[in-house]
């Protein structure tokens, strides 16, 4: 899609969005709801029944070819082959420093067929990117266009989303995907989520978006369904420690630092790909810096940017930091140097010139009960 500088781009539920009222915001390049009824509520309904959200902002890259396996092999950090078909993958795509210019999802269609979910910001960045690499007997399409994602997360969410596809959800296992129906029309389903709850992410073809969105906040809204904005997904997000692309790590923050070290490959089978002498020695040896969970024992709430001390001296920055509406508490995340990241270290976060009482925790903040 060609959109003139400046201007914000739209997914295909904004009319729907404008409907229900929601506060509309910029993120990432596109116009995007950041709440309906309030955050504090949105985030409280995904917790305890259901929330709905728009994510058509997010990219989806086609990968396929006789190639495509070994081309992800070496353009990602996790081990592609342990794949098998209607399987998914939570990866990045690693910077000779061990950054990651993305983190991103795989997933399997078949032995050569492959797509990436990227993120909003990054999606033509990712694929310009993937251009450029050694691709063989590849073929790269980037079909953000043609595709709508909707997210339905909570623990009533497949109870809502059953009645409405014949895809057996239960049978859905989590990081899987079905290629199925919402409501009749053509639709992939997988059990991902970004919210720390269960539920599903919904590919749709975008002029079906509107009528598959309307039907799920009728068929749920009697168990709890709420449309939830980016402001919930932010907060949901961060309890759940996910990081969040641009705040928690970019293309300076190792994916170790990051904490990412579980979706880092370094098996002989992997083979090599950018970055991976640094991950490697970084697991070995432990990075000079972690990004560490805070909860802030004084009273304030930390801001992504406010400055990080410990015994009085600036040692980093908060990335991420909230008030957290389930956990009630303020809560953060910050990279520290690794002599002040453990469990029970005490930090201090300048609130507006203010020094507040903060302690290192374990993260995630909040887990769901399995």
């Amino acid at each position: 899609m060609d959109v003139a500088p400046g201007t914000l781009r739209r997914t295909p539920l904004s009319p729907v969005h404008r409907e229900l009222g929601a506060k509309m915001v910029p993120f990432a390049g596109w116009e995007m709801p950041i709440e309906y009824s309030g955050l504090i509520s949105e985030h409280l309904a995904v917790r305890k029944a259901a929330g709905l959200f728009d994510v058509s902002h997010m990219g989806e890259i086609e990968v396929e070819g006789p190639g495509a396996l070994a081309f992800l092999q070496r353009v990602t950090c996790n081990n592609v082959a342990r794949l098998l078909d209607g399987q998914a993958q939570y990866s990045a795509l690693p910077l000779p420093n061990g950054a990651p210019a993305d983190d991103l999802i795989v997933y399997r269609r078949s032995a050569e067929r492959f797509l990436l979910i990227a993120n909003a910001g990054n999606a033509e960045k990712d694929y310009k990117w993937l251009l450029s690499q050694e691709r063989g007997e590849t073929e790269l399409k980037n079909r953000s266009d043609e595709y709508a994602l909707l997210a339905l997360q909570g623990p009533r969410a497949q109870a809502i989303l059953q009645p409405l596809t014949r895809v057996d959800l239960a049978a859905v296992k989590y990081y899987h995907f079905a290629e199925g129906d919402l409501d009749g029309q053509p639709a992939t389903i997988s059990r991902t989520g970004y919210t720390g709850e269960d539920g599903f992410e919904i590919l749709v073809a975008p002029d079906h978006a509107p009528a598959a969105w309307k039907r799920l906040l009728e068929a749920g809204g009697p168990q709890g369904l709420v449309p939830a904005g980016l402001g919930a997904r932010d907060t949901l997000r961060l309890e759940a420690r996910m990081c969040l692309y641009g705040m928690d790590m970019d293309e300076t923050t190792t994916l170790i630092e990051a904490g990412l070290g579980w979706i880092v490959a370094l098996d002989p089978a992997k083979g090599d790909f950018p970055g991976r002498a640094v991950l490697e020695s970084q697991k070995k040896g432990g990075p000079p810096r972690k990004l560490v969970g805070f909860e802030v024992v004084g009273r304030g709430i930390a801001r992504h940017g406010y400055t990080v001390l410990a015994n009085h001296q600036p040692v980093g920055a908060v990335t991420s930091g909230t008030y957290a509406p389930f956990l009630q508490k303020n809560i953060g995340l910050c990279y520290v140097p690794a002599a002040h990241a453990a469990v029970g270290t005490d930090l201090e976060i300048d609130v507006r010139g203010r020094p507040v009482s903060a302690r290192v925790v374990p993260t995630p903040f909040y887990k769901r009960a399995q």
